[in-house]
Order: structure tokens, then C-alpha cells, then sequence
């Protein structure tokens, strides 16, 4: 199958271009480079736009005769949502308006969604599971849930069919090395810490040590970024095969809170982490883990990765990136 990756020279995005191409497919990528990198765009073409261009959109869904499509092209920070919410209603919401009529005008019907257990906001019971309440408790899982409705209804209207797919925290690289996390800023936990191990960084902060965990920091549900890539193309099958719409939660099933993770990265890299402790940020909930059984159930999805494998693919791609990123056509 032919598939258009929005977003693909992202994290997720890359991570699932490869996965694609190992799978028999053909990705196309569109991206505008905003966040993504062009270096990481090395399984298929890369036509550089943005998916709110509806007429170049459709014009590459009909010249490379696109057979479903992947959407990861998002702004994707809660900290920054909650300080530029104009923001991500743009690139998140009205720029997918503009993606999917774009797909009306081609003809392509199937579309494979990037959404985030943002959308359930503070957990009402754990694990969290498809039929918990959605109630965001911040634009970003705001806009993720808008699109998840739109869909829904485009569904009925226009035989739109989807897949909705709800990442708990991605991390994690690449086993062969390839691609991995190169945020700049970099947002997330695992890198961070990493970076402050390796002394990038002078120290790596926790926002919140007063929540009400056994250490007093939050816990949240790590996936590997290789089994949610593996997820993406089981989703494709199960479209492909003539599945109905459906939306699923993607997590181990297990919570890790964050000195529990500087802990482990200790371990790993052999250093003291220099921690300096911040007040809590606003919509940051206390716990979110996922319950993923659905995924399991219909698309026979089953996580690989434990979180030490998370742990040391991450310590490893933090360990090369910076060779990788220089060595390649592209790089930022």
C-alpha cells in the first residue's frame, strides 16, 4: 500500500516510515519541518507543506495515488498548550479540517490517527481504559479530542473510516540506531534526564514533588516508539481488512514515576543526576496508565518492549545522535 505519513519526519512519524517499509509499503511523507527533522526522513520521499494546504494535499494523495494515510502532524506540548492555545486549535484542529477535506476531494477514505491519553484529562479509576470519560484538562488533549469527534462525524457523513490510536508516553529509539527523540526544545522526561547525565544540561527539574504517589512525583504509562510504530500497521491491516471504526488506548499497563526513572537512568549511564525541584505545572495530571486490552483483543497488538529496554534504546540513541544527525543529507 501506498501510505501518506503527515508528519513523518517526526519522532512517532519516523519510527512508523520504517516500520511501513519493512512491512512491504511505500510511505510518503508531508511535513513542513516545522519540528520534524529532514534527516529522519530516509524510508520514502518527503514532500515538504503543511497538511492545512488542502490543495497540495489532495494534489499529492492523487499523483502518488495514496491508499490510507497516517496522521502524526501536531503540536504536541501540554506546558506550551496551555500558553498558546490559538496555537494548537490551528496546526491540531483546523489544519486536520483542511487534511480531511482534502482526502474527500481525492477519494482517500481510510486515515489512521495520532491521538494522546490527554484526552481523558485527571484519571476517575486506573487502568484507563476506552470507555473512560474524555475531559482534558489542557488544549492540547482539547484538540486531540475535537479531531477524535470530527472523525466521527466525517465517518457518518462522508464514509470517512479511522482508527483512532491514543499514545500514552512515547519513548524510547530505534534498536538499529537509525532515528530516535531530537526535540529542539527538547520536552520530554527521558531525554532530559539523559541529557543532564551525559552534562548537556546542568540539571534535569521535576515539576511537582508534592503529589499525593509514593515518592511524591507523577506517574505516568511509557511505550516504547517501536510498538506503537507496530501498532500503526496493525491498525492499517485491520482497515484494510474492512474493520469498523474504532478508537484504542496504547500503553504497558504500567506506571513509573519520575524519580523512579532517574533512578533507572543512573544505573544505565553510571552518573548522579543533578535534580533541581520546580512547583507542579499546570495540566499535568497525577497518575495516567493505560488499560489496553482492547488493542490487544482486536488488532492483536502486544507490546515488546519492557521499560529497561525503553531505558537503554534511549541511553544508546542519546549516545550516537549527534553522529547521526551530522552524517546524513538534511540534517538541522
Amino acid at each position: 500500500m501506498r501510505i501518506l505519513v503527515a508528519g513523518g519526519a517526526g519522532y512517532i512519524g519516523s519510527h512508523t516510515c520504517k516500520a511501513l517499509s519493512r512491512a512491504g509499503h511505500i510511505p510518503i511523507v508531508i511535513d513542513d519541518l516545522s519540528t520534524g527533522n529532514e534527516w529522519a526522513v530516509r524510508w520514502g520521499k518527503l514532500v515538504r507543506g503543511n497538511i492545512g494546504h488542502q490543495d497540495l494535499v489532495t494534489r499529492v494523495l492523487r499523483d502518488e495515488r495514496i491508499d490510507a494515510v497516517m496522521h502524526f502532524a501536531a503540536s504536541a506540548y501540554v506546558g506550551e498548550s496551555m500558553l498558546e492555545p490559538a496555537k494548537y486549535f490551528q496546526n491540531n484542529v483546523v489544519n486536520t479540517l483542511g487534511f480531511l477535506d482534502a482526502m474527500r476531494s481525492a477519494g482517500v477514505r481510510d486515515i489512521i490517527f495520532s491521538s494522546t491519553c490527554a484526552t481523558f484529562g485527571d484519571p476517575l479509576r486506573l487502568p484507563i481504559d476506552e470507555s473512560h470519560p474524555q475531559n482534558p484538562v489542557n488544549p492540547y488533549g482539547e484538540s486531540k479530542l475535537i479531531v477524535e469527534r470530527i472523525l466521527r462525524w466525517y465517518g457518518g457523513a462522508y464514509g470517512v473510516r479511522w482508527v483512532v490510536l491514543r499514545y500514552f508516553n512515547a519513548a524510547g529509539a530505534d534498536a538499529d540506531g537509525e532515528i530516535g527523540e531530537a526535540h529542539d526544545p527538547e520536552p520530554h522526561v527521558i531525554p532530559l534526564i539523559m541529557q543532564a547525565a551525559k552534562g548537556d544540561r546542568a540539571n534535569f527539574a521535576i515539576f511537582g514533588t508534592d503529589y499525593s504517589t509514593p515518592d511524591g512525583t507523577p506517574i505516568r504509562d511509557y511505550v516504547h516508539v517501536e510498538d506503537l510504530a507496530k501498532a500503526h500497521i496493525l491498525a492499517l491491516q485491520y482497515l484494510a481488512a474492512g474493520g469498523e471504526s474504532e478508537a484504542f488506548n496504547l500503553g504497558m499497563g504500567e506506571g513509573f514515576s519520575v524519580r523512579q526513572i532517574i533512578a533507572m537512568v543512573e544505573r544505565v549511564c553510571g552518573h548522579t543526576i543533578p535534580i533541581l525541584e520546580k512547583p507542579r505545572r499546570l495540566g499535568d495530571p497525577e497518575r495516567l496508565i493505560a488499560g489496553a486490552a482492547h488493542a490487544r483483543q482486536v488488532l492483536g497488538w502486544q507490546p515488546e518492549h519492557n521499560f529497561g529496554s525503553i531505558i537503554a534504546s534511549a541511553w544508546a540513541w542519546e549516545g550516537h545522535r549527534v553522529t547521526v544527525q551530522s552524517s546524513l543529507p538534511g540534517k538541522e
